[in-house]
């Protein structure tokens, strides 16, 4: 959760004091630990709340109202997240305690991929309360605000506050990308960084594996098991993309290594209420090609990235355009230096403490007019 790691640092650093509520959920190959713990991290209290039960990444804390009880009484929360225990009772801790909360979706307030009717049904009743009584709702882009505002959501609540760009940093192109899966140095590299998942643009990255011939496409990330990992396995073996189609799993941790070795970035997605793989890339100098369902696109200016409709020839045309034009490529990289220095998660982190003011304050004047009558 990137958002809320960058948040947390420089609320610190601003002064304020920070507790967070977590489960001991790791990763999803180990098992998460059963008993809670405490510890200080980037000056931030962390409460790591015993999970004994999981799905993936939803853990069930028992210990929970516990911890909220126990807690000082915030001037304001922040719930993170949607459609798990942890998000659900804090927010409805906060309804009860009467304490402000600002809620951040991330992406997923509207219904997508899996089990889209359950999860209606469950918006509907489990969670109806969660956005309903958040005194503020928080999203990435314009694109997540009509999503959240479609879905019910008062367009009052709702700001766009953004996200963070990482700080532009150079790194020569020395890494061993290409020795590693065998790329010549004059193979034009196409890369991709995310979810092996539906909706992401990776049969567009395909398409333009079998018009640019001499180009190779690396795919660095999970497979979310949507099919789409077979399909790159068929076309590893395909006469007209043989050799040319690598996967690279990545770790939790950006891969700051991998951008600036790639000629070209692309994130075809069909829909991202952000996506901060584009801005990691911009900020390391490699050219970007996005498209224009991408809530990130609204945030570049023209000449920091190439913004495209969701189409297979659009994509395919773009980047056959950043491959053949070296100065191109040379203005894009300055461009998306440029976006990172001016979309700071420092700036991100002033509109965000404006966010909880205004809650903060907003609730004072509810009580005390409540108070005084």
């Amino acid at each position: 959760m990137v958002a809320a790691g960058e948040l947390v640092r420089r609320l610190v650093a601003h002064g304020h004091t920070v507790d967070v509520l977590t489960t001991t959920i790791l990763d999803l190959d180990r098992r998460p630990a059963a008993r809670s713990s405490v510890d200080v991290v980037d000056g931030a209290t962390v409460h790591y709340l015993a999970t004994p039960l999981r799905y993936r990444w939803m853990g069930i804390t028992p210990t929970l109202p516990i911890a909220l009880g126990r807690a000082h009484r915030p001037d304001a929360v922040h719930v993170f997240g949607f459609r798990d225990p942890v998000t659900t009772c804090t927010a409805a801790w906060c309804r009860i305690a009467r304490v402000p909360y600002v809620f951040e979706p991330l992406g997923m307030f509207q219904p997508r991929l899996r089990k889209v009717l359950l999860k209606r049904a469950l918006d509907a009743t489990l969670y109806r309360g969660v956005a309903r009584g958040a005194t503020a709702v928080v999203v990435a882009s314009e694109r997540e605000r009509d999503d959240v505002i479609a879905c019910g959501v008062d367009p009052r609540k709702v700001h766009v506050r953004g996200n963070g760009f990482p700080e532009p940093h150079t790194v020569t192109s020395n890494g061993d990308l290409r020795e590693r899966l065998h790329i010549p140095e004059t193979a034009p590299l196409i890369l991709y960084v995310g979810r092996i998942a539906a909706g992401k643009g990776i049969e567009h990255l395909l398409g333009a594996a079998r018009e640019i011939p001499e180009a190779h496409v690396v795919v660095a990330g999970p497979d979310d098991r949507h099919g789409l990992g077979a399909v790159l396995q068929r076309a590893q073996s395909e006469t007209a993309t043989s050799g040319r189609i690598h996967t690279l799993p990545v770790s939790d941790e950006p891969p700051r290594d991998l951008y600036p070795q790639a000629d070209v970035f692309v994130l075809a997605s069909a829909g991202e209420s952000f996506g901060m793989v584009a801005a990691e890339a911009a900020a390391a100098g490699t050219p970007v090609v996005v498209s224009d369902r991408c809530g990130i696109a609204g945030f570049f200016d023209d000449g920091e990235a190439l913004v495209v409709p969701y189409d297979g020839a659009a994509v395919i045309g773009a980047v056959r355009q950043v491959l053949s034009d070296a100065g191109l490529r040379e203005r894009l990289a300055r461009g998306g230096a440029a976006a990172a220095r001016r979309m700071s998660w420092d700036r991100v982190a002033e509109a965000q403490e404006e966010i909880y003011r205004a809650a903060a304050s907003r609730t004072a004047a509810t009580k005390l007019s409540t108070d005084s009558s």
